[in-house]
């Protein structure tokens, strides 16, 4: 796997664009001290170079419809780890998948249905696919924000 090597205005971009994705590029440009095509350049580079791999917004389940969001702790080999991503994301209502370095619990979803035979049909699929599910949890409330040590300071 190539690495890029990212310098203060790389990780500039990268946390503004982690504190909003929607962010103006004008915008980003004024806060890392650089011109506006520099900024569509840097991303373009880091979009290629597989450093930026999507954009997304943050949504808080508890003010829709969606009743329940969840969280699936499962295990399954380590030599299937890392191929079983893809499947686990074509379920419908699967969010997110996480792989752990671990041989345990090394596979976190997160998954969103609108009534208990949502998550146990989920339940099942990941069943199907061989992972051992060891807990499931219902999310209450979740938040991120940019790595800190990303954030640009002028010189």
């Amino acid at each position: 796997m190539d690495r890029l090597t990212l310098d203060a205005v790389d990780e500039g971009i990268i946390y503004a664009l982690q504190e909003n994705a929607r962010r103006s590029i004008t915008d980003i440009a004024a806060a890392v001290n650089v011109s506006d095509n520099t900024v569509r350049n840097r991303i373009e580079r880091m979009e290629a170079g597989g450093v930026i791999d999507s954009y997304g917004v943050n949504v808080d389940f508890n003010r829709t419809d969606i009743q329940h969001h969840f969280l699936f702790i499962c295990t399954v080999t380590v030599t299937e780890r890392e191929m079983i991503l893809d499947d686990v994301l074509e379920i419908p209502g699967v969010l997110e998948v996480r792989t752990l370095m671990t041989g345990q619990r090394n596979v976190h979803v997160v998954a969103c249905g609108n009534d208990n035979d949502d998550i146990t049909r989920i339940a099942l699929s990941l069943d199907e696919l061989g992972l051992q599910i060891d807990a499931e949890d219902l999310i209450r409330r979740e938040r991120s924000q940019p790595l800190s040590a990303f954030a640009y300071e002028h010189s």
